[in-house]
């Protein structure tokens, strides 16, 4: 592992450097990894591994969408492509990528074929984290491991396309054979991790959870929705107002935050907006940190785990988030949006 200043804080990374793909080939020969799921993550490692020359196979129900999709991207039936039960008898390492819900059903099915040996590999520390509530709970006699990409199973494909990688924590939960650490970080390279950070379940669940109704998801949601309901109401058109909020943002500014940081960014700005957000940034942090402390706390206690699990479980769960997906794709801002995208010269 290599020792790296994170801002003043030394820690250890695993980088291609030291745990080159051939390593991560040869610690892997002898394994079939069964990716059970195709939906969100499944589809963007699959593929990153089957490209990286390890022995996949994908476990998925038959006749679905997620079945064909697999079918599509070059999977056969009856070769590497199987239903939930024999791809999980086939595979020495099963990784659980279906939805956090998904898990919780199919784990009657999975645990039957977690033999000695084998390992449980997750993307979420969503499912042990909170066993009591979700019953999953592996046998003491697998490993129990985790790589989770940072961001979507998508973005996790896109940039392994163009010769990049996404980073990626990863967890190690049980060591029942002694290869744990060797397996997972052969893993995490196989899927295209551009490096991987140590962490343990629980941290990855509260991170991630919170990272997605805050920052990353919701609160930028808010954020948005906000002032641009506010240059709305003081007599901006729709134009202006989605330009000013996201399109600036996501074309322009967050690229330059990417590349190089914030610093950078607010460099290549001019001096009229260094001030401005020099002075502001601070009310805003200091605006939604009871917030986010709210959030946490949801998080830690297994509140926002029981919201999730008595979701799912109702019935019309499906069709009430449809409903709500809808609500913001109709809203005047993403209408506003998605004129905009059409107005791009590529899209023309």
């Amino acid at each position: 592992m290599a020792k790296i200043d994170f801002g003043g804080t030394l820690e250890e990374v695993v980088t291609r450097d030291e745990f080159p793909l051939v390593k991560a080939q040869e610690t892997l020969k002898d394994e079939t990894v069964a990716v059970i799921g195709y939906g969100v993550q499944g589809p963007g490692q699959a593929l990153n591994l089957r490209d990286n020359g390890i022995n996949v196979i994908v476990g998925q129900r038959k006749g679905g969408k997620s079945w064909e999709k697999a079918q599509n991207d070059g999977f056969v039936e009856g070769k590497d492509l199987f239903e939930i039960e024999e791809a999980c008898e086939k595979g020495t390492i099963i990784q659980y990528l279906l939805s956090d819900a998904g898990q919780i059903e199919q784990w009657p099915v999975v645990k039957k074929y977690l033999t000695a040996g084998k390992a449980l590999y997750f993307s979420h520390g969503f499912g042990i984290t909170y066993s009591d509530q979700t019953g999953i709970v592996p046998p003491q006699e697998v490993d129990v491991i985790l790589v989770a990409p940072k961001g979507s199973g998508t973005s996790l494909r896109r940039l392994f396309v163009a010769g990049k990688g996404l980073n990626s924590s990863f967890a190690i939960h049980q060591d029942s054979t002694g290869k744990a650490r060797d397996r997972v970080i052969a893993l995490g390279i196989g899927v295209g991790s551009g490096y991987l950070f140590e962490t343990d379940f629980k941290r990855e669940v509260y991170s991630d959870l919170t990272g997605e109704r805050g920052s990353l998801m919701g609160a930028i949601q808010g954020l948005f929705a906000a002032q641009y309901d506010l240059l709305r109401k003081k007599g901006h058109s729709p134009s202006e107002a989605f330009n000013e909020t996201v399109e600036e943002a996501t074309q322009s500014l967050y690229p330059l935050v990417s590349e190089n940081g914030m610093d950078w960014m607010y460099a290549n700005c001019s001096t009229t907006a260094q001030r401005g957000a020099l002075d502001w940034w601070k009310k805003f942090r200091d605006a939604v940190a009871p917030v986010f402390e709210d959030l946490y706390n949801s998080v830690s206690t297994g509140n926002e785990a029981k919201i999730t699990i008595e979701a799912n479980e109702k019935s019309n769960y499906r069709e009430g988030l449809e409903r709500e997906l809808s609500e913001l794709k109709e809203s005047e801002m993403w209408q506003a949006g998605a004129a905009v995208r059409r107005l791009r010269p590529e899209n023309k």
